[in-house]
């Protein structure tokens, strides 16, 4: 039975690669120098790449279960995004961080639902979006809301990372919220002054940031 994956793994090396040879050798001698962390879900639907038009050495990806933010504080134990947030800002000096959730988002399907009882880190992963759930039922409205407010919090829980913090304050660094629509092919981008998701065709800017500010959930734009 022939390998799939193996031979798409040849097929990038004979007929993708040497079109591109020249670029990949600039990356490893010049280093790599990405303006964009790029931090979204791991859902296989979501493709930055294909979203945004880029390639080798643009951005910098991040991907987890729901494109969340950990706590800064370590409350949740050392964490991978915890990491590359510090690495992208500190070391890479990126210039602005975008967060990309979307619709028909397993991670608050399951936030509502529940887990595996065996999913023992998986339910705690998923706790930290607890703040952006409505008390209402699952109906399509409502889990498209709780998506966005979702991506607003994490654009809040960024800014509790000092670096993060400090270049945003010297503006050095920009934060942006993406939704993307999945069935549409729509990228909707928070715009923090009209306090919502507007769709990047009719969009002024990739979004604003960083944040509201809000005394409890953080997510007072719906």
């Amino acid at each position: 039975m022939p390998d799939e994956l193996l031979e798409r793994l040849r097929k990038f090396q004979t007929d993708y690669f040497p079109a591109h040879r020249d670029e990949f050798q600039s990356l490893i001698n010049k280093g790599q120098h990405p303006k964009t962390l790029f931090l979204g879900c791991s859902d296989s639907r979501i493709v930055p790449y294909l979203l945004t038009g880029t390639g080798p050495g643009d951005l910098f990806i991040l991907r987890n279960v729901g494109a969340i933010v950990p706590p800064y504080d370590g409350s949740y134990g050392i964490h991978g995004t915890a990491a590359g947030i510090e690495f992208a800002v500190l070391q890479l000096k990126v210039d602005r961080i975008v967060i990309c959730g979307h619709s028909h988002c397993g991670a608050v399907k399951s936030a509502y639902e529940g887990v595996p009882d065996n999913a023992i880190n998986l339910r705690a992963w998923l706790s930290l979006i607890d703040e952006a759930l409505l008390p209402v039922c699952q109906t399509n409205e409502a889990l498209r809301k709780v998506e966005q407010r979702s991506i607003v919090l994490q654009l809040e829980r960024l800014m509790n990372y000092p670096m993060v913090r400090a270049a945003v304050e010297d503006k050095k660094l920009t934060l942006h919220g993406w939704y993307y629509v999945i069935e549409d092919g729509e990228v909707q981008v928070f715009d923090v002054e009209k306090g919502q998701f507007v769709a990047a065709h009719i969009a002024d800017n990739c979004g604003t940031g960083p944040y509201i500010k809000h005394d409890d959930c953080g997510c007072n734009y719906l």
